[in-house]
């Protein structure tokens, strides 16, 4: 198995380690620190080194941060993790603070006077700290860049991952590596720099062509590299993950030096050189100030050009989402045919990550799988344990999120299952969230249109109703690199135009406490819509995901004659495209669920 189930949280160790943070903070003259999620990557699946806020408090979530102050330690976490973080922290030491909500600059400032907030300028970018600083101007109050003081009290804090680094093969990247560097180093010298700092794993694997296994479930290497103006590359990371054919593979212009050799590196630049002050730790622009090294701020060089795959990337995610999509289908026959009552949330993981291994081609999964029964639903980002595994009622809704990882591409999607019958107001429910994901698939949008505007979509017949759900409805993805990959999204936060290539979810979702959650994703890809009425260039959505959707929750009756028929004309595809390649019983099983409404 690729997933386990034993859980990371330890709420009753959180008092402790509290107090051993403020005794050091108090030695060093400092009357806070900030723990963010992040590692010095700014990833958002980290290495267990980096599991800091984890370890701190027992939080587990996948965003967040803790501000500890001589009386409080504000736990921040958005509308993601509000129910989860009560059951993994400790309330009597922690406190859960709405975020983006409140924002931590103000909180700060009213919960203490005067005094040195420290935090670890490589576990934060420029940008963060300085919406921090700017909220804190006019008081006594200052952030002090420090050592990180949880690995001053964590003695047990794991080594730093050491996962075989290998090749990403040219049939499957789409293009070479050295055409990659050549193209965005001819942008750097367009624009009079000389070098670009590259700190994001995701975007080093993607110019290199290769991947990793440094964190789990994304095949990432970490690294640091320095992208110079005539296309050569300098690669930070430790030799031991690099066998000889893999060095052959990056080639002879570009040079391999252990991760120590990062900060004296960019001591020795010539500027101007650029740093993407949204990503890249702090500590990366105050070396090259440091060095009087011009430091000019600008986007990551790789992130754009990844977010748009090209041709080959494409194919690969289809097979991978038809492979994929295969074994989901094969699953949901097996699910419905067990008997009620007779199954937990465990075994329901176990089974779908079976479905995914008989294809003979899963790398891994994509994340740990979210399978939600009942109340456990409503945590959106619930991970079961041996110690909260819970048996599937008799009528009720299970909420599976799940992906995989292959060689030609990512998957995530997610089904909300009845369960018997979960009774009129789950139905309803289920139908607006459904509403909201056609009302995505369906949209066509000019160019220059960012996620932004789209994300109202997929919410208003949730808003008509007085609900809405506390997450974007969609993220970017990578092709064979991370299932949450930036900057394209559907965000009420994102301004990022929509280009032709970028893949995305598309899951909007519902959620009530102690009840239920409702969830439907699939992916999409930006492509150009054909000509119609006075040819504007406009996009639309081409959907990869094909799955059925559980027709005994839709409420026929609340959709509209377009709905309907995009959800009959989807339901067609998927029986054309899965129905061969899964087998006799799960036919059967896919033509019922597929039969128009």
């Amino acid at each position: 198995m690729f997933q386990t189930f034993d859980s990371h949280a330890t709420p009753d160790a959180g008092p402790a380690r509290l107090a051993a943070l403020r005794a050091v903070l108090h030695k060093e003259g400092l009357a806070g620190f900030i723990v963010p999620r992040a590692d010095v990557h700014q990833g958002e699946y980290v290495a267990a080194r980096d599991e800091r806020l984890q370890w701190l408090t027992g939080f587990t979530g996948s965003a967040g941060f803790c501000i500890v102050l001589p009386e409080i330690a504000g736990v921040f976490i958005d509308g993601r993790y509000r129910v989860q973080v009560k059951a993994q922290v400790a309330l009597t030491a922690f406190t859960p603070v709405p975020w983006p909500e409140v924002k931590p600059g103000e909180w700060i400032k009213g919960h203490l006077a005067a005094g040195q907030i420290g935090f670890d300028p490589w576990l934060h970018t420029a940008d963060e700290i300085a919406k921090i600083e700017a909220a804190l101007e006019g008081t006594d109050l200052r952030l002090q860049p420090c050592r990180n003081m949880v690995d001053a009290i964590w003695g047990d804090q794991p080594a730093p991952p050491l996962g075989r680094a290998f090749a990403h093969p040219e049939t499957l990247s789409g293009e070479a590596s050295q055409d990659k560097r050549a193209r965005l180093a001819d942008g750097l010298r367009r624009a009079g720099q000389r070098a670009a700092v590259l700190t994001l794993p995701d975007s080093i694997c993607w110019l290199l062509n290769i991947r990793g296994a440094d964190v789990p479930k994304n095949p990432i290497v970490h690294a640091f590299a320095v992208l110079h103006d005539d296309a050569r590359v300098t690669l930070f990371a430790e030799a031991e993950k690099f066998d000889q054919a893999l060095r052959d593979h990056l080639g002879a212009h570009v040079a391999l030096r252990p991760t120590s050799a990062f900060v004296p590196a960019l001591h020795t630049l010539r500027g101007p050189v650029r740093v993407d002050r949204g990503t890249a730790p702090l500590a990366a622009s105050q070396e090259l100030t440091e060095a009087e090294v011009e430091v000019v701020w600008g986007d990551d060089p790789c992130r754009l050009p990844k977010a748009c795959k090209n041709a080959a990337e494409l194919e690969g995610m289809r097979s991978a989402h038809l492979r994929d999509g295969a074994a989901m289908v094969e699953f949901l026959c097996w699910l419905d045919a067990q008997p009620a009552g007779s199954l937990s949330e465990i075994d329901v993981v176990t089974a779908l990550e079976g479905f995914r291994r008989a294809s003979n081609a899963l790398h891994d999964i994509s994340f740990d799988t979210i399978c939600g029964a009942g109340p456990n639903g409503a945590i959106m980002h619930y991970r079961v344990t041996h110690d909260t595994n819970r048996r599937i009622g008799t009528n009720e809704v299970l909420l599976v999120d799940s992906g995989g990882q292959y060689l030609d591409g990512t998957t995530d999607i997610t089904r909300t299952i009845a369960i018997g019958d979960p009774g009129d107001e789950a139905r309803a429910c289920y139908t607006r969230v459904l509403q909201g994901m056609i009302a995505i698939s369906r949209v066509r949008f000019p160019k220059g249109v960012s996620g932004r505007d789209l994300d109202p979509l997929a919410r208003y017949n949730l808003w008509v109703e007085g609900q809405d759900f506390d997450h974007g409805t969609g993220h970017g993805v990578g092709a064979f690199l991370s299932v949450h990959e930036g900057p394209q999204r559907i965000s009420r936060q994102s301004e990022v135009p929509l280009e032709a290539g970028m893949i995305l979810s598309n899951e909007p979702g519902y959620y009530r406490e102690g009840a239920f959650g409702i969830r439907l994703e699939n992916l999409i890809v930006v492509q150009e819509a054909a000509a119609l009425g006075d040819n504007r260039a406009q996009f639309d959505f081409e959907t990869l995901t094909f799955v059925p959707l559980d027709r005994r929750l839709i409420v026929v009756g609340d959709l509209s004659a377009a709905e309907r028929a995009w959800l009959d004309a989807y339901h067609a595809l998927v029986l054309a495209k899965i129905g061969p390649r899964v087998g006799s019983k799960a036919q059967s099983w896919l033509r019922a669920a597929c039969q128009p409404l």
